[in-house]
C-alpha cells in the first residue's frame, strides 16, 4: 500500500507505514498466571476489581489516536462487567474471547478446552450482539501440547487465532512455530494464526509484541525491533488494563520472578503506550487480516 504525492509534475510513491493489530487483553491483575499458585480463581471475589477502570482508559487513550483495536475479553470478566463489553462495541473496537476463566489450555483437557471456548463466545455474542471470530488463549498457551486446540476452535466457529507465542517461556510459547501470519489447516476447517511480534536475530526469536518485554525492555529499543518487523510484515502488539495501574494492590508474597515480570515499569505504560501509537499504525485484529486477504 502506498499514498501518491505530485512532486514536479511527477507522480511519486511514498510507501505508507504497514497496517499492525493492535489487541487488549481484557482481565484483572490478579487472574494472571504468574499469579495462579496464590491466588485461586475461587478467591477471585475477594479482590479489589480494577478491570472496569483500567479498561475505560485505554479506550480513552485509543479513541485520542483514532485507533481501533480487539478486545480479547475474558468471559468471567464480561459475565461481571456486561457494560464494559457493551462500551468496548460502542466504540467501534472488536469483541475476541480470551476464555472463560484464565485457565491454561495445555491444562485443560479437550472436553474442558471446548466447553470454556464455547461458553465464552456465547457470552460475549449475546452481549456485544456482534458475532465473535478471533480467540486468544490465556498466557498465549496454546503450543505443541495442545495439538487439538485449533481444531476445536474452528468447531466452535473462530476464524482467526492470536495464542500461539514462537518464543521459548517457561510458562509458554513454541519457537519452532512460524513467526508471520499464516494458515493453520485442521480436518475441520482453516485457522488464520497471528502471532505476537517477534524478532529473529543470531538464530533466537526476540519477543517484542507487549507485555512485560513492552514495560521491561527500553522503548528505544521496542521501537527500533518493531520497525525492524515492519520492514517485512505486520505485528501484532498487546497489553492488559492491569499494566497502566500503578496503583493496583500489590502480591508480596509472589515469586520474587513473577513480581518483577508484573510490576517492573507500570508507571511508564500509559506513557510509552501513547508513543507505541504515535508511533505505528494500528487496527483491530479483524481488520488487518482482512486487508492482508484483499491484498493477497
Amino acid at each position: 500500500m502506498s499514498n501518491k504525492i505530485r512532486s514536479e509534475n511527477r507522480t511519486v510513491d511514498i510507501p505508507s507505514r504497514p497496517l499492525n493489530a493492535m489487541t487488549i487483553d481484557v482481565e484483572d491483575y490478579y487472574q494472571v498466571a504468574a499469579f495462579e499458585k496464590i491466588v485461586a480463581p475461587a478467591e477471585w471475589g475477594n479482590f479489589e476489581p480494577r478491570v472496569m477502570f483500567n479498561t475505560l482508559r485505554l479506550l480513552e487513550m485509543l479513541a485520542s489516536r483514532n485507533v481501533k483495536a480487539t478486545f480479547f475479553v475474558l468471559g468471567y470478566e464480561a459475565e461481571r462487567h456486561p457494560d464494559l463489553v457493551r462500551a468496548i462495541v460502542a466504540a467501534g473496537h472488536e469483541i475476541g474471547s480470551h476464555g472463560y476463566a484464565h485457565q491454561l489450555a495445555y491444562k485443560q483437557s479437550e472436553t474442558d478446552f471446548r466447553r470454556d471456548v464455547a461458553r465464552s463466545r456465547k457470552l460475549l455474542q449475546d452481549l456485544s450482539g456482534r458475532e465473535v471470530l478471533a480467540y486468544r488463549a490465556p498466557s498465549f498457551s496454546l503450543c505443541r501440547k495442545t495439538p487439538w486446540a485449533h481444531r476445536i476452535l474452528v468447531e466452535e466457529g473462530y476464524r482467526y487465532d492470536s495464542s500461539v507465542f514462537p518464543i521459548r517461556h517457561d510458562l509458554y510459547g513454541d519457537s519452532d512455530a512460524p513467526i508471520e501470519i499464516h494458515t493453520i489447516e485442521t480436518e475441520s476447517g482453516s485457522l488464520i494464526e497471528f502471532p505476537p511480534a517477534v524478532v529473529r536475530l543470531l538464530g533466537r526469536n526476540i519477543p517484542t509484541g507487549g507485555g512485560g518485554y513492552f514495560r521491561i525492555f527500553p522503548w528505544r529499543l521496542t521501537r527500533f525491533l518493531l520497525r525492524y518487523v515492519n520492514k517485512t510484515r505486520p505485528f501484532v502488539f498487546y497489553i492488559h488494563p492491569w499494566e497502566i495501574d500503578p496503583d493496583q494492590p500489590r502480591f508480596k508474597n509472589a515469586p520474587l520472578k513473577s513480581r518483577f515480570r508484573h510490576y517492573t515499569n507500570l508507571k511508564k505504560t500509559a506513557d510509552r503506550f501513547l508513543r507505541l501509537l504515535d508511533t505505528f499504525r494500528f487496527a483491530s485484529l479483524g481488520d488487518v487480516i482482512e486487508q492482508r486477504n484483499a491484498e493477497c
